[in-house]
């Protein structure tokens, strides 16, 4: 093979791994429920451990691996993630599986924008889209595959593999790349540790607080304070971030209203999807007694929709405007998880989930394209990698801020000791996912019509999936 064809082998294997491990997780969440004895509050952990550690340091690891090397950063966010895995399948109580979660999101956060970056260096513009579209295309196999491997795994062996798995292809990857792939450097830009410090106690903070409500009290010291501090520190963040030097999110990019609404409908996008994927799976096997890999299995009409809508919405942006695309998407995932909020019952047959399932499905498929299509092509092209950074990062928290909000809906109301209670519990919980996607929905509006892509971007370079969806569903 040649060097270019082993960077697109290499770094679409490392991001379907780390895409995978974020999936694999939804369908084994029951399993690990009772083999580890967890609460609600601790596997809502074992996903937001993850998606916060991934988001908060995002942006921070690809200004780490242009100042010291993109292949070396790249290597060792791999070795990190492999690490990590194990110490997952090892875990002997859920409070070590959290923490390791956190590791896994370290790795990951330097794995998938170096693999970007490595790969747009490896090829000329004029083949970059087609290296960009197989990339995406081989990371989107994770969205497909990722509940149905789960389920597999978890059915047929146990929880612990679905960690095992990435170990032989971490230990494959890392020595492969240091052989294989070419090294390169960006510009050196001096890392924002205020930044990541602020951004992290504001997103740790907030999540806390949501994470505790119910069980401390809503009025209690611990969650009042763990609130406090995480608006604070966000408040301190963007401060800072307006007179930093070298900010990590430079301020001026929300100036352009497609960046800024773009990035806001996106935010409310995940935290829907990813709060609805904690439950579904969940629902399948705690209220109606599946396995989990007839529950992956039953998920497919959700997560199949990707490879049909997406393409073909993303082809079409161009020509109509990411608006319509993305109001309407996020209004047909709210009409979707509504449905089943509407229809919810421990006895509900299968085949009356599977076209609400199809149209929020289809709705995020046509969204997600459209969406990064307006953040990346709202700024130039020295700023597309912060401007895809931005999208990644609020991607991973909007997902964690929607799980801790699903979650505290559902303690409120209901919990684990019948199938009844259950979806006692898990009703309002998707109510609330479809309030959060119409919310998306209405702020989409605020998107600028048909754009011409800015000075020095050609329309042509503005790739839709980018930067592809890790851990979405």
């Amino acid at each position: 093979m040649t060097s270019r064809t082993w960077v697109l082998v290499l770094t679409s294997v490392a991001s379907l791994m780390v895409a995978l491990d974020a999936l694999v997780v939804t369908t084994a969440l029951s399993a690990i429920r009772v083999d580890l004895h967890a609460s609600i509050e601790e596997l809502e952990w074992t996903i937001n451990a993850y998606a916060l550690t991934f988001a908060v340091l995002l942006m921070s690891a690809a200004a780490l691996g242009d100042r010291f090397g993109r292949r070396r950063g790249f290597v060792a966010g791999v070795a990190l993630f492999t690490a990590a895995s194990a110490a997952c399948a090892l875990a002997p109580g859920v409070g070590w599986l959290i923490a390791a979660r956190a590791v896994q999101g370290a790795g990951a956060a330097l794995v998938m924008p170096l693999a970007l970056a490595l790969l747009s260096a490896a090829f000329p513009p004029e083949r970059r889209a087609f290296a960009l579209g197989l990339f995406s295309g081989v990371t989107g196999l994770a969205v497909l595959g990722g509940p149905v491997v789960g389920g597999a795994i978890t059915q047929g062996i146990a929880w612990q593999w679905i960690f095992w798995l990435n170990v032989p292809i971490g230990l494959v990857l890392a020595p492969l790349a240091l052989r294989r792939m070419g090294e390169s450097f960006g510009p050196a830009v001096r890392i924002d540790v205020p930044g990541v410090l602020l951004v992290t106690a504001g997103a740790l903070g907030l999540v806390w607080g949501l994470v505790r409500g119910n069980a401390a009290g809503w009025g209690s010291v611990e969650v009042v304070g763990a609130l406090c501090l995480g608006l604070v520190s966000v408040g301190a963040f963007v401060v800072w971030e307006g007179r930093a030097t070298a900010p990590m999110l430079p301020l001026d990019l929300f100036r352009a209203r497609a960046f800024s609404a773009g990035n806001a409908a996106s935010f409310f996008m995940f935290a829907s999807l990813y709060g609805a994927v904690f439950f579904m799976a969940q629902f399948l096997q705690v209220a109606q007694g599946h396995g989990p890999l007839d529950t992956g299995v039953r998920l497919l009409p959700w997560t199949a929709t990707l490879f049909v809508v997406a393409p073909l919405a993303g082809a079409r942006v161009a020509r109509v405007g990411e608006r319509p695309f993305i109001a309407g998407g996020l209004l047909l995932q709210a009409v979707g998880m509504g449905w089943i909020a509407l229809i919810a019952e421990p006895d509900v047959a299968y085949g009356a989930l599977v076209a609400p399932l199809v149209l929020a499905g289809a709705g995020v498929s046509m969204a997600m394209p459209a969406a990064q299509n307006a953040i990346v092509g709202a700024v130039a092209r020295e700023q597309i990698g912060r401007a895809s950074g931005t999208f990644s990062a609020l991607r991973q928290l909007g997902g964690a801020f929607g799980v801790a909000i699903l979650v505290a809906v559902f303690a409120a109301a209901g919990g684990y000791a019948s199938p009844q209670a259950f979806v006692d519990g898990f009703a309002p919980a998707l109510a609330v996912s479809a309030g959060l996607s119409f919310a998306g929905a209405v702020v989409a509006v605020a998107l600028p019509g048909r754009r011409v892509a800015p000075a020095g971007l050609p329309t042509k370079n503005i790739v839709p999936g980018m930067a592809p969806p890790a851990g979405s569903a």
